[in-house]
């Protein structure tokens, strides 16, 4: 199911940024796709975007397709980073992606879809 919460971060990701809610009654930031803050309840929620980068938490390689749009892709490095404004998410990563190593988040279009892809920053272009 989708609808307007899942346009607002389906449309930022297509604009090359991360979007957060954040609570304007008690300044909690939290993953998208929410109609009350998690913390305090408030439906007193913004849209605000990440700055896009982070450090590695975990890193695995996936080496059987979880469907036949991603057979193309195999093997590929999925990797949980935790985000500069401190919220967790999951995302494709770089070859050779380590714990601990710092990232930046590049959109990129698979199969009619916008996803995320975490690059190591000394390889992010810089404006």
């Amino acid at each position: 199911m989708t609808g307007a919460l899942d346009t607002i971060h389906t449309d930022g990701l297509k604009r090359g940024v991360i979007p957060l809610q954040r609570c304007g009654a008690c300044g909690t930031v939290q993953i998208c796709r929410r109609h009350f803050c998690q913390k305090c309840a408030s439906s007193a929620l913004d849209w605000v975007d990440a700055a896009g980068s982070g450090q590695v938490w975990a890193v695995t390689v996936v080496n059987r397709a979880p469907d036949d749009s991603f057979r193309a892709l195999v093997p590929y490095t999925i990797v949980l980073v935790e985000l500069d404004e401190g919220q967790r998410l999951m995302g494709h990563g770089a070859a050779g992606l380590a714990i601990g190593d710092r990232v930046v988040a590049t959109p990129f279009d698979h199969a009619d879809r916008c996803l995320l892809k975490f690059i190591p920053e000394s390889r992010a272009e810089t404006p």
